[in-house]
């Protein structure tokens, strides 16, 4: 990335290196700092700000932080890193695994480039800090909600954490569609002015443009299609994914959900069920058989001839939740993603490996998928799914 950056930006390469490992620095502590992001700040630092930490402060900070909490962290990495001061206890002070995908990767058609992978698995606790037995940090006081979003699903091996992340991933579906609708009804106020019918409402007004008629959008609402690879290699992860299922269906008025090993079942029906406990239930007993291999371009071939024209519309994105190893041949895979892609309007695929350290799509499975692919993201975590919301409010 430093030397494409550095064709575009007449700055010494000393410049541009540093700023490369701020941006490293951020990623690891949960920011979003991505390629457009390092371009604008090396503007920012060619304009001659990088001279004064006062102008370059509140300047970087602007691009980088999109959240609170990344606001409530920036200046103290900041510091350390472009002041020196604290820089041993201040190069970890989220609590997120170290080097964690903290965004999403868009993979658009065609395209194959992934950069480096910085990618963590484990969680890693800095220097200069106290961690308590649950796994929280004193010196931050961070919650335990706050870690377990962070955690990769199958680092979570006791039971109270397993159960507290399956409610998590719930709610966030339910929150998810929340804020979900409160942009659609943003997006529709403040429309353009109806002028015929605000001349046919002023008649009863003796010609008196009293009542004023806007035009209203007449938007499909979006729906959501997902489909959970429950073969053994996603066991650990499938678990939670089925809550945020339950989760999706039981608040989204358009959502359908399947599982698929070696053949895909139709599971919304059972989790409609009210009682999440019951809904897993009830879904264990129609999947029976999961855990075995994978047939993804087998199950997707069954997706689009039995259940495609039925649950598609031009409004739907389909969310695929797998690690992409399939049994079967991948140019099956291929030909079945590209049927896919002509019927609806985004796929989504969330591949918890993205998230482990070293990870690159070298499977012929999950190539052969991938230039049908318009989100290509990790899903190992519940930050990860966090940051759903914002592509699919795009939508």
């Amino acid at each position: 990335m430093s030397h494409a950056l550095a064709a575009e930006n007449p700055l010494a390469a000393g410049a541009i290196t540093k700023l490369n490992g701020f941006a490293r620095l951020l990623r690891d502590n949960g920011f979003i700092a991505g390629l457009a992001e390092t371009r604008d700040a090396l503007t920012v630092l060619a304009s001659g700000d990088a001279a004064r930490p006062s102008r370059l402060r509140p300047a970087l900070k602007s691009l980088f932080c999109s959240r609170q909490s990344d606001w409530e962290k920036f200046d103290e990495l900041f510091d350390a890193w472009w002041l020196q001061r604290g820089m041993k206890s201040a190069t970890r002070i989220s609590g997120a695994p170290q080097n964690s995908p903290p965004g999403l990767q868009t993979q658009t058609a065609g395209q194959r480039g992934f950069g480096e992978s910085d990618l963590a698995d484990d969680v890693e606790r800095g220097e200069g800090r106290e961690v308590s037995e649950t796994g929280q940090s004193k010196r931050e006081g961070a919650s335990r909600t706050e870690l377990l979003s962070t955690t990769d699903f199958r680092h979570l091996t006791r039971p109270e954490d397993l159960a507290e992340a399956h409610l998590l991933a719930e709610r966030l579906a339910k929150s998810m569609r929340a804020r979900l609708t409160r942009r659609m009804h943003a997006r529709r106020s403040g429309q353009r002015l109806d002028l015929r019918r605000t001349i046919h409402k002023s008649i009863a007004h003796g010609g008196t443009p009293l009542e004023l008629v806007r035009r209203q959008r007449k938007d499909k609402p979006l729906r959501l299609v997902v489909l959970l690879d429950a073969s053994g290699s996603m066991n650990l992860y499938s678990a939670v994914f089925l809550r945020f299922m339950h989760g999706v269906l039981d608040n989204f008025r358009e959502a359908e959900a399947f599982v698929f090993h070696t053949r895909l079942i139709h599971i919304s029906p059972a989790l409609r069920e009210r009682n999440p406990q019951r809904a897993v239930e009830r879904m264990s007993l129609l999947a029976q058989g999961t855990g075995g291999g994978t047939r993804i371009g087998e199950s997707l071939a069954t997706f689009n001839r039995w259940h495609a024209k039925r649950c598609i519309h031009s409004r739907t994105c389909v969310m695929i939740v797998s690690d992409g190893y399939d049994t079967g041949p991948a140019e099956n895979l291929g030909t079945e993603m590209q049927a896919l892609r002509r019927r609806c309007r985004r796929i989504a695929w969330l591949n918890p490996m993205i998230g482990w350290q070293g990870y690159a799509p070298e499977a012929a499975g999950m190539k052969a998928a991938l230039p049908y692919v318009d989100l290509f993201a990790p899903a190992h975590n519940l930050e990860s799914l966090k940051c759903l919301e914002p592509y699919l409010a795009r939508i």
